[in-house]
């Protein structure tokens, strides 16, 4: 009749030490994960964002990734918790508590982890790393230059073809005669702005993006054109 007892029992010994394990306090270093992060690869063209938190999990702390991350990165889908040990790798844990991938800090609120199978992930904390720049598949389609919220003073089609000094442009009939005599026939990203630029070379106009459907003319003036997106 005792004999279950102490099968119980001894099951329970052998099960502290990894209980232990997960019941670690946070250290310093763990504390400072708690939040939202950014989480990429090395070109920045996949970034998704993830949010450590400080309530316990089956294994180590709890986590949770944005809702497109699994598309992005498949590998988050068997992330089941984390743990930063002090003087240690930061560990994205499965649910039998197996690494999944391991963080090490190499800049001040950047950690990277080369993959096996992924190549190299990045978890970066907010304001680490600048504004992910667009690209020109993203910038595509049809703009209007714009004051204020007035109406729009030229309509512009921004395609993929390229051109001499980057894409081709097509202004929409309508332009107002001021713009229009500007003679804007490509475009191209140049350091992060958008530059509309002349047919036959020449100065352009140079645009900085607000938002992903805004852009400001440069130099800021009182009566501020923008480009926005149609």
């Amino acid at each position: 009749m005792l004999r279950p007892v102490f099968i119980a029992l001894f099951a329970a010994l052998l099960a502290a030490p990894a209980l232990a394990q997960t019941r670690e306090p946070l250290g310093e270093s763990a504390k400072g994960m708690i939040g939202t992060w950014e989480f990429s690869n090395a070109e920045r063209d996949k970034t998704c964002s993830v949010t450590f938190k400080s309530e316990r999990s089956a294994v180590g702390y709890a986590l949770a990734f944005d809702a497109n991350c699994g598309n992005l990165f498949p590998l988050v889908r068997q992330v089941a918790g984390w743990k930063y040990p002090e003087d240690d790798l930061l560990y994205l844990l499965d649910a039998q508590g197996k690494s999944v991938a391991e963080f090490n800090e190499v800049e001040d609120g950047i950690f990277e982890a080369p993959t096996p199978g992924v190549g190299v992930l990045f978890l970066q904390a907010p304001g680490a790393a600048g504004p992910v720049e667009s690209k020109p598949e993203q910038v595509v389609g049809t703009w209007a230059i714009k004051r204020g919220e007035g109406t729009p003073l030229c309509t512009l089609t921004l395609a993929s073809t390229p051109t001499s000094a980057g894409f081709a442009l097509t202004v929409q009939p309508g332009c107002d005669p001021a713009i229009a005599k500007l003679g804007f026939a490509q475009w191209r990203l140049d350091g992060g702005q958008l530059v509309l630029l002349p047919g036959a070379g020449g100065e352009g106009w140079s645009f900085e993006e607000i938002d992903d459907a805004t852009w400001r003319l440069l130099p800021d003036k009182p009566n501020q054109l923008t480009l926005v997106r149609q």
